[in-house]
């Protein structure tokens, strides 16, 4: 317990020194949390800056957490308590990673209205059901220019963002990351056209996982217009191809630059300060 609490205060700690965001990925390793204890890690955040909370998702396929009155639902309370402000996670499909690589174009588009759709069902359940203040909606489905290198791919994306937007009564925030298939130009403008979309796109830098080598990720940085919001990854996983991920905690990258900024933690313990 004590070491789980260590693990979520540093996490949080971390992401309060990038630019006030908070990004969470519940997990339900952190049911067996208190209340009191909840309270102190959302305590701490705000203490050392922290004005907004991400919170990756609020149901992961079957599990909503235990619902309205559940442990996610009654900790985020508590953050707001604290004085968090709460971008919500909707849903979030558990085969997500395995099946957007399946289908074909026509599948793919036809997949991902499916998923926005439940997404949609579990934006009303939060409103009506949990009823949390919401300062956004955050979308777990991650883009990658892997699966939409096809510019025909990439409108049909935005045209249906476009339409779910529309549906929700706060901002959307989305998150995407570079695989190297569309050039950092390229990459810039499709990420610059969906946040046209009056959304919130982050940018994971790759820190953690490590796709691109670090000056091909530089170059993917440097070419993203000011409106895109950059998530330091502060974990690396050494893993190799096929195997199960495991995560390692290290200092995040971070610069001064003119981008929004949050931290990903993806930890088994926390690391030693620098």
């Amino acid at each position: 317990m004590r070491r789980l609490i260590a693990v979520l205060l540093f996490a949080l700690s971390l992401a309060a020194t990038a630019d006030e965001h908070l990004f969470y990925q519940p997990l339900e390793r952190d049911a067996q949390l208190s209340q009191a204890q909840w309270r102190t890690l959302w305590e701490a955040a705000t203490a050392q800056g922290g004005k907004t909370l991400i919170v990756q998702w609020s149901a992961y396929g079957a599990n909503d957490f235990g619902g309205a009155q559940g442990w996610l639902a009654n900790s985020l309370r508590l953050a707001h308590e604290q004085g968090l402000q709460l971008v919500l996670g909707l849903y979030r499909d558990a085969d997500y990673d395995q099946r957007i690589g399946e289908p074909d174009g026509v599948g793919l588009m036809a997949y991902w209205q499916t998923q926005l759709g439940n997404a949609l069902a579990q934006q009303r359940t939060l409103r009506h059901d949990w009823q949390l203040p919401v300062a956004g909606w955050y979308l777990p489905m991650t883009l990658d220019d892997l699966h939409f290198h096809s510019a025909d791919r990439r409108q049909a994306l935005y045209t249906q963002l476009q339409a779910f937007s529309r549906r929700l009564d706060a901002p959307l925030h989305i998150s995407a990351f570079s695989a190297g298939r569309l050039s950092p130009a390229v990459n810039a403008r499709w990420l610059e056209q969906l946040a046209s979309l009056q959304l919130q796109v982050w940018w994971h830098d790759g820190h953690g996982t490590r796709r691109l080598a670090p000056l091909v990720r530089q170059r993917y940085a440097d070419a993203l217009p000011c409106s895109i919001g950059i998530v330091n990854e502060a974990f690396r996983q050494p893993h190799a191809a096929g195997q199960p991920v495991r995560a390692v905690a290290v200092q995040p990258k971070l610069r001064s630059a003119c981008h929004p900024r949050a931290v990903l933690t993806d930890q088994v313990k926390p690391p030693k300060r620098l």
